[in-house]
């Protein structure tokens, strides 16, 4: 004869009250001899850093197609200029062939309009649409990964990191190339190119909480003959961005420094050989990353 069912339901109670006693005790007996502090820690919170550098900035691609074959998870990153602009199709999730089929294709029309004036001579008001080509999403909020741009203040003088709202208006001000493009106005700030104040945006991947930072520099090459005013304003910046890398390198944990010197800042066409070198670079810094992350997981828990 079967037990009634309401005996089967104690006995089914008093086991599963039994289990739970028992594992508080084995939690409170692992805190109490040292345990807990010998688990293993948790992995460090990767964030990465991606640089600006016009049609240099397709070498971000092969950066993050080898870090993805490698298995290196990234967990938020940070973007200044065209570095924001892959970094946005990134943390949304866009294939990484698309944005190398996209990078092949474009112009200087596809994101630029020339409108002379007094503040710059086109608008990249375009570059909103180019977006649109990567992916649907129109704010940080609808990203995967969190995100930061960053842009320069340039009334304040100072970097302006954006993590929220529409990407449009940042992602445009960060790309405004000083010169070149007309500054653009939002919330209140003039926004001109991030690289003047982040040229290589280390500070934005902190700001999104990472415990670890891959940053990735592209680095132009120099101009003996400038032969647009385009090439005189770059070759400008460029002297200035040698005297001021200290800081940002200072903060970095790994620097991924592509060979791109070669390439002039509308390249677009020579696209394969700008992510081969992404790749070339990245595969090379892969022993350093791993022993960092080996690095991490040896130090005590936090």
């Amino acid at each position: 004869m079967r037990p009634p069912v309401k005996m089967i339901g104690r006995k089914v109670g008093t086991a599963l009250e039994w289990l739970r006693n028992a594992a508080e005790k084995l939690r409170t007996l692992g805190q109490s001899d040292g345990a807990e502090a010998a688990r293993p820690p948790e992995r460090p919170r990767i964030g990465l850093a991606l640089s600006g550098g016009f049609a240099r900035g397709i070498a971000h691609i092969g950066v993050l197609r080898v870090l993805r074959e490698a298995e290196i998870p990234i967990d938020c990153v940070s973007g200044t200029s065209v570095g924001a602009l892959i970094g946005a199709g990134f943390c949304a999730g866009a294939p990484l062939d698309v944005m190398e089929r996209l990078g092949r294709a474009t112009g200087f029309t596809d994101f630029g309009r020339w409108t002379p004036s007094w503040l710059g001579l086109a608008t990249n008001k375009r570059l909103e649409g180019y977006l649109e080509r990567m992916t649907p999403a129109k704010t940080f909020e609808e990203l995967r990964l969190p995100f930061a741009i960053a842009a320069t203040d340039l009334d304040a003088g100072v970097a302006a990191y954006y993590t929220r709202g529409p990407l449009g208006p940042p992602l445009r001000g960060s790309c405004a190339y000083p010169g070149l493009f007309v500054p653009v106005q939002y919330e209140g700030k003039t926004l001109v190119d991030g690289f003047l104040a982040a040229p290589v945006p280390v500070e934005g991947a902190l700001l999104l909480g990472a415990d670890l930072v891959i940053a990735v520099y592209l680095e132009a090459g120099t101009v003996e003959h400038p032969r647009t005013m385009a090439d005189v304003i770059s070759r400008s910046f460029t002297i200035v961005q040698h005297h001021a890398d200290i800081a940002w390198r200072q903060q970095a944990d790994i620097v991924i420094e592509p060979d791109v010197k070669s390439f002039v800042w509308d390249d677009f066409s020579r696209s394969s050989e700008l992510i081969a070198a992404g790749e070339a670079a990245t595969l090379q810094a892969l022993p350093k990353i791993r022993e960092r992350l080996a690095a991490f997981a040896r130090e005590p828990a936090r």
